[in-house]
């Protein structure tokens, strides 16, 4: 049986158990929509890759950024199993298979989740859509077998090197929302870009050239692009006795800074969708009760049904699994495939 460690987001996770999930909105109905992302919380997960001396454009760093992401959509309303990466492993997860754990006695619940962490082609790390020529890791998704894909992001930072790399980055992302759109045409495709704020004093052409590309790359009308774009600076003093990431939405043109970006996100999904659908992110959004029950296919019911977090459930499953692995256990296949 394979070991249950951890993946490039789990030194995230204890920061998420304790962040809040309150409402992003601050406008009143009637209002245009303003989106007020926690920055605090994002300076709080980049400070732990970059503390541990793992700040590179690949792995924990760009993780902190996805991790975050998926955060603000549950805050905007969406389902903690439908946005991936999850909060807890295993990161991507079927809703189906959400509610079928859900649904189990508490004994076989458990086992079945702690085994859907140790197999990645049930419970992979990321999830990978495939495109109209091409499969993609997506960085940040929210998909279920009823609606299909219906938020596509992808996330890139780059901490040096700024000018000599952006010609890369365009290309290579606007082929990939090529390929994207041209599959999912209604998904709320996203890309977002994080750079670190030295690129003011280091390289000031190239942020004039990177905002000049995340403008780019936003669909104009005609069905080309992202459906949004978004650009953020972060910041942090290596020399300082204590590291702490900060980030400065302030350095960013409003038209494309995170609170625009989050906003077209989620109204983009809206406008695509029955009023029976998405019925809290809506009614947080448009600041008002609506009076529809959440269609749900995966229950057969009109209800909204989410696996439990509760966090002494969560920190009780590596227990479990070490008890399991020191006992003889009947497959996977025997106990729940059969059902």
């Amino acid at each position: 049986m394979a070991k249950n460690e951890g993946d490039k987001f789990s030194r995230f996770d204890a920061v998420l158990e304790q962040a809040d999930v309150s409402d992003p909105w601050s406008h009143t109905a009637g209002q245009a929509p303003v989106y007020v992302p926690d920055y605090e919380l994002l300076g709080r997960l980049l400070t732990l890759p970059v503390e541990a001396g793992a700040v590179s454009e690949s792995g924990s760093f760009p993780a902190g950024i996805d991790s975050w992401i998926a955060h603000e959509l549950r805050r905007a309303g969406f389902g903690s199993d439908e946005v991936w990466p999850r909060p807890l492993r295993p990161r991507v997860l079927p809703r189906d298979v959400a509610v079928l754990i859900d649904r189990l006695p508490m004994p076989m619940r458990l086992e079945l989740a702690w085994r859907i962490q140790n197999l990645p082609a049930v419970g992979p790390v990321d999830a990978r859509i495939l495109g109209r020529a091409y499969v993609k890791q997506v960085d940040v998704c929210i998909s279920r077998w009823d609606r299909g894909p219906e938020v596509l992001v992808s996330t890139k930072a780059q901490l040096r090197s700024f000018r000599k790399n952006l010609p890369n980055r365009f290309e290579e992302s606007y082929g990939d929302a090529g390929n994207l759109r041209a599959r999912y045409p209604l998904a709320a495709v996203g890309y977002f870009f994080v750079q670190r704020s030295t690129i003011l004093t280091h390289e000031p052409d190239a942020f004039e050239l990177a905002v000049d590309m995340i403008r780019k790359l936003r669909d104009t009308g005609d069905g080309n692009g992202y459906t949004t774009t978004g650009l953020l600076l972060v910041e942090w003093d290596e020399t300082a006795s204590a590291i702490k990431v900060q980030a400065r939405p302030d350095l960013v043109p409003d038209d494309i800074a995170p609170p625009r970006f989050f906003a077209d996100l989620v109204g983009h999904v809206l406008s695509v969708s029955p009023v029976a659908h998405h019925v809290r992110v809506r009614g947080l959004r448009e600041r008002r009760n609506i009076l529809v029950a959440e269609a749900d296919s995966a229950t057969g019911e009109d209800t909204v049904v989410t696996l439990c977090r509760d966090s002494a459930r969560v920190r009780l499953l590596p227990e479990l699994g070490k008890a399991l692995a020191r006992t003889p256990q009947p497959s996977v296949s025997s106990r729940f495939l059969r059902l």
